[in-house]
């Protein structure tokens, strides 16, 4: 059995405004996950440093992040990340050009963990509708060429409001939507902004939000999970 996650940190500033990476790092121990996309991972300005400190993650969890070799203090790609347990072997990693309008980007890597051999992406789609689906379309074909001899799972904050149009119905056709649950506003959530989806060597046995009192002060979203076995 492997379990993953995604999860839209908001640069480790919570719903009390301050930033705390801690108060992060303990939302994901929480997870008790395999494997876990993370967005907003970086800092907006600047350097975009990351938004944990590498030695904290290394030293209060069992994770590690991808290395996507882009920027000497930064965690991600465009705020993308990929965290895996220690145990995890890392086949390969690559950062992920989409169109956008604003700064977008995805990840992908392929990861050796407990018997799975797995495609990994992670991403964060634009606010504008339209782009959306020129990313999931995009994000689609570069899944199914990763993807070809490998599980493939994609995780993510969507920032799609509809159930049954848009970028959903996009991945729909291609790959199967796990229900997870509402998890934007964390403090009282109305939407289903994050996502896990699979292609159809796997299944979900079972899957959810992830709300518990810290996750609810540590982001504005709460992290979204799935159990996932060979199908």
């Amino acid at each position: 059995m492997l379990k993953v996650a995604s999860y839209n940190i908001h640069k480790a500033i919570g719903t009390d405004r301050r930033r705390n990476p801690g108060r992060t790092i303990d939302v994901l121990n929480e997870l008790e996950a395999d494997i876990i996309t993370l967005q907003e991972a970086d800092r907006r300005f600047g350097a975009r440093a990351a938004a944990i400190p590498s030695l904290l993650l290394e030293q209060y969890s069992d994770y590690r992040a991808i290395p996507l070799d882009v920027q000497t203090d930064s965690m991600g790609w465009h705020g993308n990340a990929i965290l895996a347990h220690k145990s995890a072997r890392i086949v390969t990693h690559d950062i992920l050009h989409i169109p956008y309008l604003e700064p977008r980007g995805a990840v992908m890597a392929q990861i050796e963990i407990g018997g799975f051999d797995l495609s990994i992406f992670g991403m964060h789609l634009d606010l504008s509708g339209l782009w959306r689906r020129r990313q999931a379309a995009a994000i689609i074909k570069l899944a199914k060429h990763y993807g070809l001899h490998r599980s493939t799972i994609l995780m993510g904050d969507l920032n799609e409001w509809s159930a049954a149009r848009g970028c959903l119905n996009d991945f729909g056709r291609s790959y199967n939507l796990v229900e997870c649950g509402r998890s934007f506003h964390s403090r009282g959530p109305i939407a289903k902004l994050d996502r896990i989806m699979h292609c159809d060597r796997l299944e979900s046995t079972d899957s959810g939000v992830h709300d518990s009192a810290a996750a609810r002060k540590a982001s504005d979203h709460l992290p979204v999970w799935a159990h996932m076995q060979a199908a």
